[in-house]
Parts: C-alpha cells; structure tokens; sequence
C-alpha cells in the first residue's frame, strides 16, 4: 500500500475560500497581483469548475503540472483546466497575467468554437513566438477592461476572451496536424483516462465521455480496444472496480456506504456489479484480503502535458 498523500486543496481562486468573487463570469489579474502575496510562490491546487490561462510575459516561472514540472523561460501560455492538479514559483521580476474563466462561460465558448476547453488542449503550454505583441495588447486591453466600469463592459470582455480562444485553438489544431496517427490516438485515450480519473464516480455514459474527448463513441470504443485491449465501458468499469477494491481492502466502509461513495442507486446493484467483474461477493473479496490473498496495488496515475519537462515532481492520489 502506499503512503497517504493528503488530496490537492481545491479553490475556487488560490488562497481564498470565498464563493466567485464577482458578478463576472471572468476574473483576469496579473500573476504578481497574487503571487507575491504567498512569497512568489502557488502551491500544488486545483479548481472544480474553473480554467484558467496564464501569459508568461517576463521572468521565469517553474510549474507543476499534475505529477510532472516545467520551466517557462520564454513568453508563453499554460492553460490549466479544471480539476488539474496545478502549482507555480515564480521569479520576482515575473510579468503576465492570469485569466480564470467560470463554467458557465466555458459551456458557452464550448459551443461557439466546436470543442472542450481542457480536454482538446489538455495541459498545454504554448509559446507566443511573434504573436507576442498581439498577446500582449490583448491581455492588456482584457485586463483594462475588468478593470473599469465603462459601458459595453461585458460585451468588449466576451469579444476579446473570445478573440483569445480562436487563438489557442489555432494552436491545437496545428499541433495535432504535426503529430502522427498514432501519436494522436494515444492522446485522445490519455485524455478519455483522464476524464474517467476525475467521473468515474457519476456513471456517465460511454457517448458521453467520447463527446467530452471530441470523438464519436464508435471511435472512441475502436480506439480503447486497439491501444488497451478493452471497450471503453471496460475501462469505466475496471475504474469503479478498483476503487472498490481499494475501500474493501484499506477502509472499514461498509457495502452501503461504498455503494453510495460510488455512485451507485442500490447496494444490491452494487454487489452484483462487483461479483459480475471480481467473481466474488464484496464481503468475500474483503475476507479473502483479510487473509493476506486480497492485497491491491497502487494505481499510478501518469500524467502528461507540453512543454519542456524537467522531471517528476510528488505524484498524488486523486479520486
């Protein structure tokens, strides 16, 4: 078994437990406005429902990204999507800034540009190259904006958040046409993994999860069996079974209160749906354990992103 490693805090801006500051489906400010706040420094957290973009202007920035580190040194963006496990140290000459975007917001660019933030870009980090000064205009006008008070306000916001999301899709698409079939593939499931990490718990359906990736469920079915070896039901399922086994083995929990930590309606079900893939009974399962035949692994969680990575940082446990 391995050590406990306390969950990664969740916020909903980092430092603060305050509900959505604002009446704005938006937040935009400047790295040092918050960084220096906690000596140059943002600790491993993540955000339930929010994605953000920071714009390295200047200095340098080290980041960990889920269990892995890189190092900004040039003008670039890093988009963090919700529930990734994020942290920064920053260098005290740092410039640039930090827009957050709250779900309903996210929902709405969703639509307009035909794809899911943080699942088609992932942990991206992208260098500006010569779009630098248009960058740079941009975020500050965007900055300005949230700022002031001047009529049109939120329309000029959604024009210019709007103008920056055309920008980083630009910037997946040529990435992805760069890489290789397969290369792509492994991407596409790496992010379907993922996505059952973070709701595996909410039983969602296959369609579903394909439509968050960005594939029909055919393809994405296609695609588990080709790399993995099982459908992807079999992956959401082996997932749930898992951490069942988990629970039974490191917990006192009952069947009840695992059904319910699972998401499952009845406990029966549950039972049923743990003899159906374990081939015993979840009290037997915790029996056979109990008498040293039951021990489980961890899971280790890879993870993945772009840019030039340094090393691993302290993997972490997440549910």
């Amino acid at each position: 078994m391995r050590p406990s490693v306390p969950e990664a805090p969740v916020f909903k801006l980092y430092g603060e437990q305050l509900a959505w500051p604002t009446p704005d489906l938006l937040h935009c400010e400047s790295i040092a406005q918050r960084s220096s706040l906690h000596h140059w420094e943002i600790k491993p957290h993540r955000h339930a429902d929010l994605f953000q973009l920071l714009y390295l202007q200047e200095g340098e920035a080290l980041a960990q990204v889920e269990n892995r580190q890189l190092r900004l040194t040039e003008s670039a963006i890093q988009v963090v999507p919700p529930l990734c496990v994020h942290g920064f140290r920053f260098s005290e000459d740092v410039q640039g800034y930090v827009l957050t975007l709250a779900a309903p917001l996210v929902v709405h660019l969703e639509e307009l540009l035909g794809h899911h933030l943080g699942v088609q870009g992932g942990f991206a980090c992208y260098p500006v190259g010569t779009d630098r000064a248009w960058l740079d205009l941009l975020f500050g006008t965007l900055f300005r904006e949230y700022q002031g008070h001047e009529p049109g306000r939120e329309l000029q916001l959604q024009s210019l958040v709007n103008l920056l999301m055309v920008w980083l899709g630009r910037r997946e698409r040529q990435h992805a046409a760069s890489l290789g079939a397969s290369q792509r593939n492994r991407q596409y499931l790496m992010r379907f993994m993922r996505l059952v990490e973070q709701h595996y718990r909410e039983h969602l359906s296959v369609d579903e999860f394909a439509h968050r990736v960005g594939l029909s469920g055919v393809h994405l079915n296609s695609l588990c069996r080709q790399l993995v070896g099982q459908s992807a039901l079999q992956v959401i399922h082996q997932r749930l079974l898992l951490e069942a086994k988990r629970n039974l083995v490191y917990t006192t929990m009952t069947v009840n209160e695992l059904s319910d930590a699972l998401g499952f309606s009845d406990p029966a079900y549950f039972s049923r749906f743990f003899r159906r893939l374990a081939g015993q009974s979840p009290k037997a399962f915790r029996q056979s354990a109990a008498a040293g035949a039951g021990a489980m692994p961890g899971q280790e969680d890879e993870g993945f992103g772009k840019g030039e990575f340094i090393g691993d940082a302290s993997a972490d446990e997440r549910g």
